[in-house]
């Protein structure tokens, strides 16, 4: 089967979609199919270019489209390149920020819409709109209803085969406004690659990428002290990737508590996984109803380790549920027994992919 993915960016470690379009690009390389993807306004360039991007040892085929390219050059570089290749199927990762810097990308609709070929869409739905949280501000309730505009407008537009979302809340907003999708998990950005450790000093705890704001981590650090006694190995948080600024906080608070910790920042995807493997439990500052669409919490799950739900308050304006495998953290009343990871990873979400658009 022929494939062409198109996303926004495709920087190698800049951009959460473009990792994860590249590794599923290279899995189904390695299943046979013949794949090639094209990153529609790519904020990592500045001039048009074709290169072969490694993942996992194998080389995928990327074009690269400047995000400063005016629309008509851009339409006539994306048409081009369905020409050429006369894919069967083109995957859309849309994500709203992925095509204009204030996710307002109103020319989307119009422009799919004009691509021709004899090819069929699918739509992966990795990010909605703004506002389908009661924390939401106004201004984000206003910015989300304009989003919901261009999602319907896209979908009304050039009407996809077949639509997936990586997580049930998503898929419940979408089938309020008519667009039905299936639900497929994301594997994460890092392969398995370590081998689990046999002896370790330490009950880790890790937290990889970025650390949302308001989490209530000092109130988290504090439980798991009172919890301490339960471990045969004392306790240690490592911070490893690019966590942002707000890991100055959480050392600060560490430090003040007199717990062990390593900052190790942004290390090769050998050293990350070896990490995770080695660790108890994974830490997530991404709201507990969004966790699935996480690329940080599908690393643990494919190494396996308990994911803890450490963030501030997000509550979806309806739709909530029980995620399994994910522990919300609730103050004073921290569990820390650890569980079973379902495991789900890159050769599985391909597979799902695969069989689900062959039906089609």
């Amino acid at each position: 089967m022929k494939l062409l993915f198109i996303c926004g960016s495709v920087e190698i470690g800049k951009d959460g979609v473009g990792d994860y379009t590249r590794r599923l690009s290279g899995e189904l390389l390695r299943m046979g199919h013949n794949v090639q993807i094209l990153s529609l306004c790519d904020f990592q360039v500045a001039i048009y270019a074709l290169e072969f991007q490694q993942t996992e040892g194998t080389a995928v085929k990327v074009y690269r489209i400047p995000n400063a390219t005016a629309n008509k050059q851009r339409f006539i570089w994306a048409q081009n390149i369905i020409n050429d290749f006369r894919p069967d199927w083109i995957s859309f990762q849309f994500v709203p920020y992925g095509f204009n810097l204030k996710g307002l990308p109103f020319w989307l609709p119009g422009f799919l819409k004009k691509l021709t070929g004899n090819h069929r869409w699918h739509i992966m739905f990795h990010e909605l709109w703004l506002g389908i949280d009661k924390e939401s501000s106004l201004r984000h309730k206003c910015i989300g209803k304009l989003q919901q505009l261009i999602v319907k407008k896209m979908i009304h537009n050039w009407k996809p085969y077949y639509s997936t979302t990586q997580n049930k809340l998503y898929q419940f907003f979408l089938q309020s406004h008519d667009i039905k999708t299936d639900v497929l998990p994301i594997c994460g950005n890092i392969p398995v690659v370590a081998i689990k450790s046999k002896v370790n000093d330490f009950t880790q705890f890790v937290l990889f990428g970025t650390i949302h704001p308001g989490a209530p981590f000092k109130d988290f650090v504090t439980d798991v002290i009172a919890c301490k006694n339960r471990f045969k190995n004392p306790i240690k948080f490592v911070f490893i990737g690019k966590n942002g600024p707000e890991i100055t906080t959480y050392i600060s608070i560490l430090e003040n508590l007199n717990m062990y910790y390593e900052v190790m920042g942004i290390q090769s995807e050998e050293i990350i996984s070896q990490v995770l493997i080695n660790s108890t439990f994974g830490i997530s500052t991404t709201p507990y109803f969004q966790t699935e669409k996480s690329g940080v919490y599908a690393a643990y799950r494919e190494h396996q380790i308990s994911t803890i739900c450490v963030s501030r308050n997000w509550t979806p304006t309806q739709g909530q549920y029980t995620i399994p495998h994910i522990t919300k953290y609730e103050k004073n009343n921290l569990n820390l027994n650890p569980m079973g990871a379902e495991v789900f990873d890159l050769r599985s979400m391909a597979t799902q992919f695969i069989n689900s658009i062959s039906k089609i």
